[in-house]
């Protein structure tokens, strides 16, 4: 008998040991891919819901998952005062249940107004298997541990925000890296990991017209150079990691830029913000100004203004702020297909198992079989609000609301 609960000690401990993790927004490549398989494509509020788990406060930061824990922020407003408390949260992956919930900033009724589509929690935690670490555009960032103690919190980087919050930061090496695009400054900022302190920063030398942009970095290597591309009003910069130092640029017509950029075949893709977006593809091995030299190809029809894109094959899907679902060519950007799924978009999609999941923000999500041909698989409806993007692991999603985390997976 001992040595049978030896075993089952072990097999236990092994499985919890390999339990897949989404360590940032848009998952471990940052660009929305779920290498696992099983995930259902459809549900309700009740069919195939694992748990269902109350959020207090309202914020659009997508959740994050690591070891069996889910991580998220949210802005819980006080009633009396009016002010809202910046909060990190935890949630067991298995149940549902609130392990801990830590005030991060204190925000007064003075603070900036934002958009009507945004929160005062917009952009997503992120964590390195060590700590915890979430971000509130200009009232700061901090650190905290697995226990929701705060280690450090960042308060340097102030600027004025227009509309609010919403871009979130990534990891690169011993630093998080950020974009502070305000009306009054525009810069990519590196903080040490380890206290919080500024490593670099690097100014984006704009001349745009409207310079608040939104959008979240992505860390790609090519050719053996790592690069950090961070899309910005009328401009995309390409930054070395290890000083901040820009090694290319590239120019084009956009401003209040969200979606987060895609990597493949060489090239980088991204939605240039409004008013009119268009997505264009930029070869990422120039050096100084690249504009005239190395964007392969733009494409305007049914670009997004919110939600990201998705690289898959040869294939690039989009999804526009109001429910065109595109695909295209990845490395000629000619359409394969250009099809309406209805509803307002502004979560990210993301891609598992050859198929294609989309989130409205009225809460229906569309699942679509990936391919050069449209084909509609499932609609489902959680009849909420949902701007959060997925989160995804072992063989469930989590899925945010308004007002609830679910955890959806077969059964």
């Amino acid at each position: 008998m001992r040595s049978f609960v030896a075993v089952g000690f072990i097999v236990a401990f092994a499985f919890s040991s390999r339990a897949e993790n989404w360590p940032e927004f848009r998952g471990p490549t940052g660009q929305g891919v779920y290498p696992g398989k099983n995930l259902p494509i459809e549900w309700t509020t009740t069919k195939n819901v694992a748990w269902m788990s109350p959020i207090p406060g309202k914020g659009w930061s997508s959740p994050i998952i690591q070891d069996g824990k889910i991580y998220l922020t949210s802005a819980v407003v006080n009633m009396e005062s009016k002010e809202q408390s910046l909060v990190a949260i935890c949630v067991d992956a298995a149940n549902g249940k609130n392990l801990w919930q830590t005030e991060i900033f204190r925000q007064d009724s003075k603070a900036p107004k934002i958009h009507g589509k945004n929160s005062h929690a917009s952009p997503s935690p992120l964590t390195d298997g060590k700590f915890v670490y979430v971000h509130f555009g200009h009232q700061g960032t901090a650190c905290l541990d697995f226990a929701g103690k705060i280690v450090w919190r960042s308060t340097e980087h102030r600027y004025s925000p227009v509309h609010g919050n919403g871009g979130t930061p990534i990891l690169v090496d011993d630093k998080i890296v950020f974009s502070t695009d305000g009306s009054d400054k525009q810069l990519l900022i590196a903080l040490n990991v380890s206290d919080g302190k500024t490593a670099w920063k690097t100014n984006r030398n704009s001349k745009a017209d409207r310079k608040f942009s939104f959008s979240t970095p992505l860390l790609i290597e090519h050719n053996g150079q790592r690069q950090i591309i961070s899309p910005a009003s009328d401009l995309v910069v390409a930054c070395d990691p290890v000083k901040g130092k820009e090694i290319w640029r590239a120019s084009y017509d956009g401003y209040s830029v969200i979606p987060r950029p895609v990597f493949g075949h060489g090239m980088i893709f991204l939605s240039s913000g409004y008013n009119t977006p268009s997505v264009h593809a930029i070869r990422v091995d120039g050096k100084g100004d690249v504009t005239k030299t190395h964007i392969a190809w733009s494409n305007n029809k049914g670009a997004p203004h919110t939600p990201s894109m998705l690289v898959v094959g040869t294939e690039l899907y989009m999804i526009s702020d109001n429910g065109i679902a595109s695909c295209l060519d990845a490395k000629t950007g000619k359409s394969h297909w250009s099809e309406r799924v209805g509803g307002g978009f502004s979560a990210s999609p993301f891609y598992a198992d050859g198929k294609v999941y989309l989130q409205s923000e009225q809460g229906l999500t569309t699942v679509l079989r990936a391919g050069t041909t449209f084909e509609q698989l499932a609609r489902s409806d959680m009849k909420e609000k949902t701007f959060a993007s997925y989160a995804v692991a072992d063989g469930a999603i989590y899925l945010r609301s308004e007002t609830k985390l679910y955890r959806i997976q077969s059964k």
